[in-house]
């Protein structure tokens, strides 16, 4: 029991400080400035919880769903696309041999139907 709910534990929490410091930068706070580490540290916690929003949200059901952020910057961002642009949207162009098009698909078609946020305007 010991082993199971503490020890475990600990070393996933483990696990999540090493992906926020490797896969998101947060270890990069060498500036002799406060707000400008501040500003790091908080962009890559942004990055993480935008990561897991990703996660939880879009990629759920597919390879990419217990991934980590390198991995999903990878596959999913890391891309080699043509872009074209018109008046009132941007199109992107896949190579014919891209092996995640099929998840890109599933992805942006999940992220098409969520519901678009309000704005207050008051």
């Amino acid at each position: 029991m010991l082993y199971a709910e503490l020890y475990c534990a600990r070393g996933q929490d483990e696990n999540f400080i090493k992906m926020m410091k490797n896969d998101l930068a947060s270890d990069r706070t060498s500036d002799c400035r406060f707000a400008a580490n501040h500003m790091r540290l908080f962009l890559s916690c942004a990055a993480y919880v935008l990561h897991h929003a990703l996660r939880a949200e879009l990629l759920q059901g597919t390879e990419l769903s217990r991934a980590q952020p390198s991995t999903v910057i990878i596959k999913l961002c890391k891309l080699a696309v043509r872009v074209v642009q018109y008046k009132d949207r941007i199109k992107l162009h896949l190579p014919s041999s891209c092996p995640v098009k099929a998840l890109l698909h599933t992805v942006t078609k999940r992220l098409y139907r969520l519901p678009r946020p309000k704005l207050n305007t008051s």
